[in-house]
C-alpha cells in the first residue's frame, strides 16, 4: 500500500513538472526565438541598382553584421520605380528579421511622386518596423566653373534680375528637385529645373557648362572641388555642414522654413518581433561608431548616425506627410 502511494505521488509530481515545463516553453517561445536570432542568413534589400551610395553602405553594414551575428548578411538589389519595387518586396516579406531594407530618404516620398497601378503600394509610415537611422547626408547647392558663380549672392542677384538659370537634379521627384522648388519659392526666383537619369549625367552636364547649378550630395562633387571645377554655394539644411563649412545654411540666408537633408534608415517588415528589432538596433549602434565605418561613409558625404526605432519611425512619418503636401503643392511627378 505504501509503495502504491509512493508511486502515485511520484507520478503526480512528474506530471506536474511536465505541465510546468510545457507552460514555461509556451510562455517563453517568442523570447527564445529572439534569443536564437539569427539562425540563418539575413538579406538586406537595396531598392536600387548596384554601385550607388545606398548599395555601398549596405555592403559595408552587411560585412560588419556578418562578423557580429555569426550568420551571412547578403545584399540583394531589387531596383525599379524609384525604389518602390524593392520596398514593396520587403513590406510583403515574412516579418521574422531575415529580410531587411536599407532605404535612402526617397523611400519616404517615392509613393507620392511615382504613378503606380497597384492599390497596395507600400506606405512607409505604416508597413515597416523601423530599426535605426544609419546616415545623414547634406544636400548642397553647387555651381559649375563655367557658370562663373562662386557664391550664392551672385546667383540670387542674377536670378532676381531675370537672368535665365538652370539647375540639375538626379531626377524629377527626387529630394534635390523638391529642394530646388522650395528654394525658388522662398527666394522669389525662377531657376528652371533640368532632370537627369541619375547623379552621373547631372554632374557631367554641370562640368560641361550645360547647366549652371545643381542640388547634389557631397560625394559625387567632391573630386572636383579642389580644382575649382565645382563650387559649393549653400547647404539645404538649417545649419552649416562640416563638409562645406564656408557654405551658408538656409537659415542664414533667411529661409528658415527650409531644412532638408538626405538620410538613410534600416527597416524590417511590420510585425517583426521587438526583440529582433532591438538586437539589430544594438549591433548597428556599435557598427556606426566604428572608425573605419565612419571614415568609409564620409567618402560618400555621409555622416554615420544611429537612432532608436521610435526616432526613425517619427522621421519617416513626418517626412512622408511633409513631402506629400509639397509634391501636391508643386504638382511634382517622377519621369
Amino acid at each position: 500500500m505504501m509503495f502504491t502511494q509512493l508511486q502515485s505521488g511520484r507520478r503526480a509530481t512528474l506530471a506536474l513538472a511536465a505541465a510546468l515545463a510545457t507552460a514555461g516553453a509556451i510562455s517563453t517561445s517568442l523570447p527564445a526565438m529572439a534569443a536564437d536570432y539569427p539562425a540563418k542568413p539575413i538579406t538586406i534589400v537595396v531598392a536600387y541598382g548596384a554601385g550607388g551610395d545606398t548599395d555601398a553602405m549596405a555592403r559595408l553594414f552587411g560585412e560588419k553584421l556578418t562578423q557580429r551575428l555569426g550568420q551571412p548578411v547578403i545584399v540583394e538589389n531589387r531596383a525599379g520605380a524609384s525604389g518602390i519595387i524593392g520596398s514593396n518586396y520587403v513590406a510583403r516579406a515574412k516579418p521574422d528579421g531575415y529580410t531587411l531594407l536599407l532605404a535612402p530618404s526617397t523611400f519616404s516620398m517615392a509613393t507620392h511622386v511615382v504613378k503606380t497601378n497597384s492599390a497596395d503600394t507600400y506606405n512607409p509610415a505604416r508597413d515597416f518596423s523601423p530599426i535605426t537611422q544609419t546616415a545623414s547626408q547634406p544636400l548642397l547647392l553647387v555651381a559649375g566653373q563655367a557658370s562663373g558663380y562662386t557664391s550664392i549672392a551672385q546667383v540670387l542677384k542674377d536670378a532676381k534680375a531675370g537672368k535665365a538659370l538652370t539647375y540639375a537634379s538626379p531626377g524629377s521627384g527626387s529630394p534635390m528637385h523638391i529642394l530646388g522648388e522650395l528654394f525658388n519659392q522662398a527666394a522669389g526666383v525662377k531657376i528652371t529645373h533640368v532632370p537627369y537619369k541619375g547623379v552621373a549625367p547631372a554632374v557631367n552636364d554641370l562640368l560641361g557648362g550645360h547647366v549652371a547649378l545643381s542640388w547634389m550630395t557631397y560625394g559625387p562633387v567632391e573630386p572636383y572641388l579642389a580644382s575649382g571645377k565645382i563650387h559649393i554655394l549653400a547647404n539645404g539644411a538649417a545649419e552649416r555642414t562640416p563638409l562645406a563649412p564656408d557654405a551658408p545654411s538656409m537659415a542664414e540666408l533667411g529661409y528658415k522654413n527650409i531644412n532638408i537633408a538626405a538620410w538613410q534608415g534600416l527597416y524590417a517588415p511590420k510585425g517583426t518581433p521587438a526583440e529582433v528589432v532591438r538586437t539589430l538596433n544594438g549591433h548597428m549602434a556599435e557598427i556606426l561608431k566604428m572608425p573605419d565605418v565612419v571614415a568609409k561613409m564620409r567618402v560618400f558625404g555621409a555622416f554615420a548616425k544611429s537612432s532608436t526605432p521610435e526616432a526613425l519611425g517619427k522621421l519617416t512619418s513626418d517626412e512622408y506627410a511633409f513631402f506629400g503636401k509639397v509634391v501636391k503643392e508643386f504638382g511634382i511627378q517622377a519621369d
